[in-house]
């Protein structure tokens, strides 16, 4: 049967209209979020990472896993950039096991290498130069982190001299009480130490300190008893504005004794000193395990985002090895 005229039209409006109907309908459908990044692998080995850590610091421009991402970006829940600060000698592999981890749990961090006193930029030991100087190049870091970032406030995570001297330094004497809201400070050199007895004034410290001192500054200046030491905490071991936490192990065989490391809040409540064995006697960390445990860097996540913190398990971490395969 012959369609008539009218119906003709309806279905060549039909026909017009459909692609339109279609299209408009892919338009207004939701986008696809982007899928959340897959996490980085995470060893909890001192000895794995350290195999050819020292060699990948060699290589320009290379940074620890999940430092220096440009993709990442600040949330609400982590609303600020995270700065690992090195141990004297490192040059970023110390971090093989703590950049990773921060960066699954949401953080976008920083890292970079200071305290060099050869001509290589990449030469593999460093953060062995003068503090003073140490502490105006993580001075400048942060600067450049804050402009990159556009944040007010930055958060760190020191290990030993990264947690002790050269972070203080800034954040007593060059401003950055202000641009640090979190400091997180593992096996802190605090205080000075006397190297498990080897540099106290009745051993060696009278032949090596002035050794120590020219060779390897960052080396001599952090012996107990000498002028930085004594410059850097003289006015109180804090200030007002950031908080600090201490993650200390009792079984540290560098920074010692150990109770140097703890810090004096002042009045405010803005210190949290954590011994490990406190909570776990199975936890034997020593001055380099302590960096390669998960325990540790559950705590470390606790300190920058303590609304989010929860309870951390007891697990065996051993010296010079680290937990192993982590607590899952």
């Amino acid at each position: 049967m012959p369609r008539t005229a009218p119906a003709r039209l309806v279905l060549r409006t039909l026909a017009l209209l459909l692609p339109l109907v279609l299209a408009a309908g892919v338009a207004a459908a939701p986008a696809q979020a982007d899928p959340p990044p897959k996490p980085l692998p995470v060893t909890w080995n001192v000895s794995t990472v350290l195999q050819g850590g020292l060699s990948r610091a060699l290589v320009p421009g290379w940074s620890p896993a999940g430092s220096n991402d440009p993709t990442c970006r600040l949330t609400p829940d982590r609303p600020r950039p995270v700065v690992l600060v090195n141990f004297t000698t490192g040059s970023g592999w110390e971090w093989g096991a703590g950049s990773p981890y921060l960066r699954n749990n949401g953080f976008c961090v920083f890292h970079f290498t200071y305290g060099n006193i050869t001509p290589l930029p990449q030469f593999p030991v460093q953060a062995i130069g003068d503090i003073r100087k140490s502490a105006v190049e993580l001075r400048d870091f942060v600067e450049e982190v804050r402009a990159r970032t556009g944040v007010a406030k930055v958060d760190l995570v020191g290990w030993s001299q990264g947690g002790g001297m050269t972070p203080h330094y800034y954040i007593n004497f060059l401003g950055g009480a202000d641009k640090v809201d979190r400091f997180v400070a593992i096996a802190p050199g605090n205080h000075g130490t006397d190297g498990s007895g080897l540099l106290r004034p009745t051993t060696l410290a009278p032949l090596m300190y002035p050794i120590l001192l020219a060779l390897l500054p960052a080396f001599g200046q952090q012996v107990a008893g000498t002028e930085l030491a004594e410059e850097v905490y003289a006015d109180g071991d804090t200030r007002p504005g950031p908080h600090y936490t201490t993650i200390i192990t009792k079984h540290d065989e560098i920074a010692t004794p150990w109770t140097n490391q703890l810090l004096e809040d002042d009045g405010t409540g803005n210190v949290d000193n954590i011994v490990l064995q406190d909570s776990c006697a199975k936890d034997r960390s020593d001055h380099l395990s302590i960096g390669f445990s998960e325990r540790t860097w559950r705590f470390v996540v606790n300190a920058l985002a303590p609304r989010d913190a929860t309870p951390v398990p007891c697990i065996p971490v051993l010296p010079y090895w680290g937990s192993g395969g982590g607590l899952g």
